[in-house]
């Protein structure tokens, strides 16, 4: 394909919408940089778990998390197909994945200096194209100006079960109910939180992939990717 200049790749929506897996196959195919956003916050969120910032009852040491983010790097190592979540050079891919941290990450991300900090990182990140980066709000505050912005969405239970099915196949001791109560409860604390809310940007393509295979939901990005390129 003959792209005059590389461009920006925006994919924001819901959780467990299969936007991590659209996005790296994106980037597979177009030979761009795949960046996994929710990674990074998950990350975040990992190293106050492990340093004691949350506390039994959930509540959250703001200050000290705030204090700690100039010691916290993150980075991504490509190996093969498979990308990992670097944390202070260690790899967390496992570890970022797991319904505990899922069950925290929201309000870590919905602390307004977390955010200025990643979203600088991924700024830096995609300040010369030929990005695909997915998340919460790529398309309305990291990067406002992508060439091609995409709104995931997909039921709740439709999420939960595909949510329920990727730990159960690590060897997690899930239910569902428990994953469907996460889901609801992310959704409702990444729409209502102050800081760059999840929402749909005005100029975004939605797709609904409820009832999409992983081919037909790759095949509708790919042709949304070379209609920008084109400048249809």
């Amino acid at each position: 394909m003959t792209m005059k200049r590389p461009i920006t790749v925006a994919l924001d929506g819901y959780s467990s919408t299969g936007k991590s897996t659209m996005a790296r196959q994106l980037a597979k195919v177009t030979g761009y940089r795949y960046v996994d956003s929710g990674a990074m916050y998950r990350a975040v969120t990992l190293y106050a778990m492990r340093n004691g910032m949350i506390a039994a009852d959930d509540t959250l040491d703001i200050p000290a998390l705030v204090a700690a983010l100039p010691m916290i790097s993150i980075d991504f190592e490509v190996n093969g197909d498979r990308q990992s979540t670097l944390l202070n050079g260690e790899n967390v891919e496992r570890e970022i994945r797991t319904l505990e941290v899922s069950a925290h990450v929201s309000p870590v991300a919905a602390v307004p200096q977390v955010r200025h900090a990643l979203v600088a990182m991924q700024q830096a990140m995609g300040r010369d194209g030929g990005i695909v980066m997915d998340g919460r709000d790529i398309g309305t505050t990291v990067f406002p100006h992508a060439e091609l912005k995409v709104f995931v969405t997909a039921s709740a239970e439709t999420r939960a079960r595909r949510r329920f099915d990727e730990l159960k196949a690590k060897g997690e001791d899930i239910n569902y109910d428990d994953v469907l109560a996460n889901v609801v409860s992310r959704d409702h604390i990444d729409e209502t939180r102050a800081e760059s809310p999840l929402r749909k940007a005005d100029d975004a393509v939605l797709l609904d992939n409820s009832e999409l295979t992983v081919d037909e939901q790759n095949k509708i990005l790919l042709d949304l990717f070379n209609s920008r390129i084109n400048g249809d």
